[in-house]
């Protein structure tokens, strides 16, 4: 494991009391771009709130390990200290807090490092004009009344300026239209310009990688990795969709 950021060994996991992942073994290197797919149902998300240490999502068998660190049952913001990161398909409001104040403490936290206010407003605004966002949305509260795609820039807002180890981005081109996919997508190139920052993007759909370098790619159908490859299993999967691997879901499961 020497070499290895991320290593999941034979996970399972699930709800409380509905098991949905079962053996996953999973592998990611600095620098790498993995990319999981599966159609809706199939526990994507779960695993990337796994990895994260959600506290409603729990381990039932296996290990995972972060930089040759056993993190199977440390808490989410231990892990995020440790330099890993999660978007969300539904990003929270949260009111009474702007975005730079929220980036900041983040920054500071994960990181360790005191900024003062003048360097800090400086580098956000810079990678805000990159992600074409207003510079005004700085000082407004955390994704109150965003639009979807305010609210996905937003994170990968987050994402830039706190440049974890590893970033896991949920389903983040969700109900975004071209534009919106376009610049979240740039944001993501930024990041991959970063020296061995990994990424591990859940997706059920192939738009958002259109313009991305992706070395991996895991297909999760009904709770199991079912094919792995490289890019060119995207395409195959652009092109012919699930349906080789059988039945797509599994209504009793409650995977997502």
């Amino acid at each position: 494991m020497a070499n290895t950021l991320l290593s999941v060994e034979n996970l399972s996991s699930g709800l409380t009391d509905k098991p949905i992942l079962s053996n996953i073994n999973l592998k990611i290197n600095p620098g790498e771009t993995h990319v999981l797919l599966g159609p809706n149902g199939a526990g994507k998300s779960t695993l990337g709130n796994t990895l994260m240490g959600h506290p409603s999502y729990k381990v039932s068998d296996g290990k995972i390990f972060f930089n040759d660190e056993d993190i199977t049952n440390i808490s989410t913001d231990k892990r995020a200290k440790l330099g890993m990161f999660m978007t969300f398909q539904n990003p929270i409001e949260i009111p009474g807090i702007s975005v730079a104040k929220f980036i900041r403490s983040a920054y500071e936290q994960c990181s360790g490092k005191k900024m003062n206010v003048f360097s800090f407003r400086k580098m956000l605004e810079e990678k805000m004009q990159l992600l074409e966002m207003n510079t005004s949305y700085a000082d407004r509260d955390l994704n109150n009344g965003f639009s979807g795609g305010e609210k996905k820039k937003a994170e990968i807002l987050q994402m830039l300026v706190l440049e974890p180890k590893l970033a896991i981005l949920d389903e983040t081109d969700s109900g975004l239209d071209v534009d919106a996919v376009r610049i979240v997508s740039k944001g993501i190139e930024e990041y991959q310009k970063k020296d061995n920052g990994a990424l591990l993007i859940i997706t059920h759909s192939t738009k958002i990688l259109e313009s991305l370098k992706v070395g991996h790619v895991h297909v999760l159908v009904k709770g199991k990795f079912v094919d792995e490859g490289g890019p060119e299993l995207i395409e195959e999967i652009n092109n012919n969709g699930f349906i080789k691997y059988g039945p797509l879901s599994d209504k009793a499961s409650g995977a997502n």
